[in-house]
């Protein structure tokens, strides 16, 4: 088991002593509920924060307007972990203990990630008054990675940004309080077709005896065709072995009004997730011949657009094993009569018996994890769904903790999504879990900080892995990150606060 070291205790003193101010400063991250790229407000707020705390901060990062790299100290051990701060469209949920969103389309923070960054955050600068106070070295450096939800530490890793990197410790709110262990994430890549039809007058040859009001069918047509064509390909886009995803979203559809003009411009995104490079390959291969298909039949003009490509996760069993040995240490996070009190409320307004015990106290084992995640995986398939942080993996030792996040359940019923987001938000409940997630992660890098054998150990098995199983950057570090797509966004009109879709090229 980890030792409470004095250094330790001293950075968990600091989360101890600012509670209420890391409690209030993320209500105010849970608040701006921003999406993703466009998370201007929030990555002020944590650069600030940094700032204050005697972090050095380059702000705008990898071409990201709000992306940032926090760091303090010199020399070695370098140790990182990562903020995010990036919100769900039509996720709100205003802080009432019933359903209520003031516009049903406002985004809001649904795993939290309001909660990861201000945990990081916190963990982090707990980790800097430690060292400091005992004289320890190293550097810390905390990357501010927005818009995991389209999962963009891609950038990061396309760019360099994470060479030189000794560990990182990352972390999420989930159900369970442990550490995910031998089977990690699988890959994640994102890709947008634009059908533009700038030149509708070219459809058809022109004669004297043609008539003249034939049109194009244009960039709605494009659009509507890559939808259903792909729906009727994806079926044989990969046998039928395991488990991968594919989603879409249209981006932009025609942006006209019904008219007997051709509509100009149609975007169609395509996020896809398997367990390996290859099949994703495979897949993207189906969605460009789809598009180029669909662009000569429709007399479009076609471009590509990656949001990024992201490769899968390395296991490292040395990192793992000290993070749980400090989950341990610290335990998992344990709620008030009050923090109770509010899931009954909940539990009441929704028809459902009081629960003496609402949510989950306990620690899960990563091997008693390991065994319940797999139990819906097949058993060839090594690796599943997807989360960005796996990019560290190949550049350094990197480990994600889980921390239970308070939700309610209720046997033999799936309930809304409402009281999730409610939970994520409300003082009390989800504090604990934030207190708990900055200790693991302030514990976890201060042993490496202070013990080189433990270090020297993830490091030694990373670099083993990485002789068998690297996977290169998906991305060309010349590639630029795709700010000007139209993603939605929340701005102020005279009819208030509403949602908006950018004009496609703005930045």
């Amino acid at each position: 088991m980890a030792k409470l070291t004095e250094a330790k205790k001293t950075a968990f003193k600091w989360i101890d002593d600012n509670a209420e101010r890391i409690s209030d400063f993320h209500s105010r991250i849970w608040n701006y509920a921003e999406t993703s790229f466009r998370e201007y407000k929030s990555a002020k707020a944590l650069v600030e924060f940094h700032r204050k705390e005697g972090f050095k901060v380059e702000h705008g990062v990898a071409g990201m307007p709000t992306a940032y790299i926090a760091t303090w100290g010199d020399g070695e051990p370098v140790l990182s972990t990562y903020t995010e701060y990036d919100a769900t469209p039509s996720a709100a949920q205003d802080l009432v203990p019933y359903k209520s969103a003031a516009n049903p389309y406002k985004a809001g923070h649904s795993d939290p990630h309001s909660a990861l960054g201000v945990a990081a955050l916190s963990g982090s600068v707990a980790l800097k008054h430690a060292m400091e106070e005992h004289g320890i070295e190293g550097t810390i450096k905390v990357f501010g990675t927005p818009a995991e939800k389209v999962c963009a530490k891609s950038w990061f890793a396309s760019k360099g940004c994470f060479e030189g990197l000794d560990a990182m410790v990352g972390w999420h709110p989930r159900a369970y309080t442990t550490v995910q262990y031998e089977t990690q994430w699988g890959s994640y890549w994102n890709v947008a077709f634009t059908f533009e039809c700038d030149e509708p007058e070219k459809w058809m040859a022109y004669a004297d005896d043609l008539p003249r009001n034939a049109r194009a069918p244009g960039a709605l047509d494009a659009v509507a065709m890559m939808f259903t064509t792909t729906k009727y390909t994806k079926e044989a886009m990969l046998p039928r072995t395991g488990l991968w995803t594919i989603n879409e979203a249209v981006m932009a559809a025609g942006q006209a009004t019904a008219d007997n003009i051709s509509p100009k411009i149609g975007i169609i995104q395509y996020a896809f997730r398997s367990p390996s490079l290859t099949q994703q390959e495979q897949i993207a291969k189906v969605l460009i011949n789809n598009a180029e298909s669909v662009a000569k039949i429709t007399g479009t003009k076609l471009s590509i657009r990656w949001v990024t490509k992201m490769r899968t996760g390395l296991f490292n069993r040395a990192l793992a094993d000290l993070s749980y040995e400090n989950l341990e240490l610290i335990g998992a996070p344990k709620f008030t009569d009050g923090d109770k009190e509010i899931a009954n409320e909940l539990l009441r307004n929704m028809g459902h018996p009081e629960q003496e015990e609402p949510y989950n106290e306990e620690l899960t084992t990563p091997q008693e994890w390991e065994k319940m995640w797999r139990s819906g995986i097949p058993s060839h398939q090594k690796k599943h769904g997807s989360d960005d942080y796996v990019e560290f993996q190949w550049h350094c030792p990197g480990v994600w903790i889980q921390v239970y996040r308070p939700q309610i359940r209720v046997p033999g019923e799936r309930l809304p999504r409402w009281p999730h987001f409610y939970l994520g938000g409300v003082k009390g409940p989800i504090d604990r879990t934030i207190y708990t997630a900055a200790k693991a992660i302030s514990g976890t890098l201060m042993d490496l900080a202070e013990d080189p054998a433990k270090l020297k150990a993830c490091k030694d098995e990373w670099a083993e892995r990485i002789k068998h199983e690297y996977e290169p950057p998906q991305l060309d570090p010349t590639w630029t990150p795709p700010i000007d797509l139209p993603w939605p966004e929340y701005v102020v009109t005279e009819r208030g606060h509403d949602w908006h879709i950018p004009t496609p090229g703005k930045k």
